[in-house]
């Protein structure tokens, strides 16, 4: 963006939403991947109320005042994270993109009847036009699998997930009402394969900036790689990064492909963890979620 001869920064904050088990995690790690090589420093935000009530929370052992006081805690841890993302970002020249695993929006979908409006009085700073409209550039509803590809709807390796078809359906419903309203809602359904979904999402919020990435999203898009004898000088490419990347295959007990990659420079690292799973109704499945470096080392 320009202002006068200074080049202002982008920052665009999204919400990836929708039901379980519509790919949000791998859209996540994917997007983060994408948007890295255009040269954006990309922060990704875990769920909050995974985090909290991973800690070891249980709903069945809180009566009605203290599951109102959880579900407000989480909305409030949210907004503190979002906060220091938000601070952090405004000190950086790059281009930033904010990747929200689930927005304030999606807490508010599961209060009981009425808690929402009571929490609203007693934080009276609260509204939907500054939580939903103003505090996010883009939201991405990304469907669950229950609904058009039932055969890949999976409740594993997810900490805090239970829900059976229906109750994916239920959910799915229940955060795509509390989005109503944004300004820019988009739906990335199962009409196509999963890895095409990804593309989806990935072209959507590219269309939104902006961004004209050619050819490299095009369905039909072919990654290759060469084998060269010598490297050039620096001076012979644009200007770029270059980065270290390691990847660990892991034994599975089962027919999936699992592997860890480590990406980084100047000893910092970013790390990623896929699973690679057989084909299902001849599709090829990878779901990747970002993990931390004790979660990369203990498995390594």
């Amino acid at each position: 963006m320009m202002n006068g001869n200074h080049i202002e920064k982008k920052v665009h904050k999204i919400v990836l939403t929708g039901g379980p088990c519509g790919g949000k995690t791998t859209s996540q790690a994917r997007l983060k991947t994408f948007f890295e090589g255009l040269g954006w420093k990309v922060l990704c935000l875990p769920e909050a109320a995974t985090v909290v009530i991973g800690c070891g929370i249980r709903w069945n052992d809180l009566n009605e005042e203290q599951v109102f006081q959880v579900q407000e805690n989480i909305i409030k841890t949210m907004l503190q994270v979002e906060k220091s993302i938000d601070d952090y970002v405004a000190s950086q020249n790059h281009d930033c993109l904010i990747i929200c695993d689930r927005g304030v929006m999606d807490a508010t979908a599961f209060l009981n009847p009425g808690d929402w409006e009571k929490m609203k009085e007693v934080n009276p700073e609260w509204n939907e036009i500054d939580l939903r409209d103003n505090r996010y550039h883009q939201v991405i509803h990304m469907v669950t699998a229950a609904k058009g590809a039932e055969d890949f709807y999976t409740i594993g390796g997810h900490k805090t997930r239970r829900e059976n078809l229906d109750g994916a359906r239920a959910v799915d419903d229940l955060v795509s009402h509390a989005w109503i309203g944004h300004p820019y809602y988009d739906v990335i359904d199962n009409s196509t394969d999963f890895e095409e979904k990804i593309r989806r999402t990935t072209v959507t919020i590219c269309n939104r900036l902006g961004i004209d990435v050619g050819d490299r999203l095009a369905a039909n898009a072919i990654k290759r790689k060469y084998l060269i004898a010598k490297i050039p000088d620096d001076k012979d490419f644009p200007a770029f990064l270059d980065f270290d990347v390691v990847h660990d295959y892991l034994l599975a007990s089962n027919e999936n492909q699992v592997r860890l990659r480590k990406r980084g420079r100047d000893g910092h690292w970013s790390y990623t963890h896929t699973v690679r799973q057989p084909k299902i109704n001849d599709q090829v499945v990878e779901c990747r979620m970002n993990i931390t470096r004790r979660e990369y080392e203990h498995s390594v």
